[in-house]
């Protein structure tokens, strides 16, 4: 018995699995390169990153948080020199 599918099917078939498998590849390589550019152009650049802005910001809380406290201290001393 004979395959009924035309020989070109086939090579249709092959050709354009060939041509999916290309252009995957060439997504890949044009992700990469936008990336190393856009790393690029991000390190020229005055930006800080994630963690250093995470680390600012926490000193930034505690910082408000002593001041709180000290403030808090002072009026406790003002309000008993008055009282003296």
């Amino acid at each position: 018995m004979r395959d009924s599918r035309p020989p070109f099917l086939d090579d249709f078939a092959k050709l354009m699995t060939d041509a999916a498998g290309m252009a995957h590849g060439v997504r890949r390589e044009a992700e990469t390169v936008f990336k190393t550019q856009l790393e690029r152009i991000l390190a020229g650049m005055d930006v800080v990153t994630r963690e250093e802005f995470e680390a600012v910001r926490e000193m930034a809380q505690l910082a408000r948080e002593e001041n709180e406290r000290l403030a808090q201290r002072i009026a406790a001393l003002e309000a008993k020199l008055a009282s003296s």
